[in-house]
């Protein structure tokens, strides 16, 4: 960090210059996540999106963008899980937003649950801006032309923003506006859509970064596709992605509630028998339930939560588990009974075959 940098934050704070002193602030953080320091630049851009955080203020939002359509968010907080290979064109997706040469719209494209959206959000607090969402449900209306001129006005609003390179946009499921304008099926209300949609990105402001995601991408228009710098597939993820990225956030869920007892190998056995497994969405809705869903009086409740949601299996039998391959410790934890006595049940039921 340079000695201006230290000047200009005062200066800012003194002059009651938010936006000066956020802009300042947020190029401190990028410098120390270039110098490898990323915990430190987190740290500070959490800081800024935060409400608590000392901050100078003033009435006027300056990020603010004049559109009933657009709603502003908030960027992710924690830490996205996602393979390498996906990681790898999401750091592309950074480097070249951040040298400027015109790579500004980006498609996110793959199964439900995969994790485009909350890669956006991941997206705006790596490059420090501001995330804004179009509410693509209230820009279709029923009114001959309406949903049209709605998207017009979206566009008219990001081409008068303030400050366009301290914004990203996100279309989230894009295909709910723009389908195939050759398709048959296809009313033609929405082909004018996506007609209004190809002129919008034409004209963006280079400044701004939009990002588009959609569960339909073999229904886009191919013009529609050709507008966009890159896409990402997200349907990218191996039965050892899901597992790897399963064990993670498990193990944040139980360091959250400070549950200390922890298996990973009856995890794993667990994960192994639901084929096929889940994508990360219903995967971390599974663990989240399991985990605050859990009696804190029996450290391993959550474990007997977890193989009955993966399993799709209301109820627990000591001889089908032990079919499964599992033993009569891991049988104990997920019953919930002693070793012992299960070893009895199971050794009885064994003689009376």
């Amino acid at each position: 960090m340079k000695k201006k940098n230290i000047l200009n934050l005062i200066r800012c704070h003194m002059e009651h210059n938010d936006a000066g002193f956020r802009s300042e602030a947020r190029e401190i953080a990028n410098e120390f996540e270039m110098n490898g320091d990323t915990q430190l630049a987190m740290y500070i851009l959490s800081l800024l999106s935060s409400e608590n955080a000392f901050i100078p203020q003033q009435n006027d939002d300056p990020f603010k963008l004049d559109s009933p359509f657009i709603d502003k968010s908030f960027s992710a907080e924690d830490m996205l899980l996602l393979p390498d290979a996906i990681m790898q064109d999401l750091t592309g997706i950074v480097n070249a937003v951040r040298r400027r040469i015109g790579a500004n719209k980006f498609l996110f494209q793959g199964k439900p649950g995969t994790g485009k959206t909350q890669a956006v959000k991941q997206m705006a607090r790596l490059l420090g801006r501001e995330l804004f969402v179009v509410n693509e449900s209230a820009l279709i209306d029923s009114k001959l032309g309406q949903t049209q001129k709605n998207i017009s006005s979206v566009f008219h609003a990001l081409a008068e923003a303030v400050h366009p390179e301290r914004i990203v946009v996100l279309f989230d499921e894009l295909d709910a506006l723009a389908l195939d304008r050759t398709n048959a099926n296809d009313l033609r209300e929405m082909g004018r859509a996506t007609t209004e949609i190809l002129k919008g990105l034409d004209s963006l402001k280079e400044d701004i970064v939009l990002i588009a995601t959609t569960n339909l991408f073999s229904c886009f228009d191919k013009a529609l596709s050709r507008r966009f710098d890159f896409v990402v597939d997200f349907d990218r993820y191996s039965e050892k992605d899901l597992t790897e990225i399963a064990e993670k956030m498990l193990g944040r869920y139980l360091d959250k509630v400070k549950l200390a007892n922890r298996d990973v190998r009856l995890f794993r056995k667990i994960l192994a028998l639901a084929k096929p497994l889940p994508q990360p969405g219903d995967i971390l809705n599974i663990i989240k339930t399991a985990v605050a869903f859990s009696n804190p009086e029996n450290g391993f409740d959550y474990m007997r939560r977890l193989y009955r949601a993966f399993r799709g299996k209301s109820s627990l039998d000591a001889h089908e588990l032990q079919a499964e391959g599992f033993t009569i410790r891991e049988i104990g934890i997920l019953i919930g009974q002693s070793k012992s006595g299960i070893g009895r049940e199971l050794m009885e039921a064994s003689n009376n075959a």
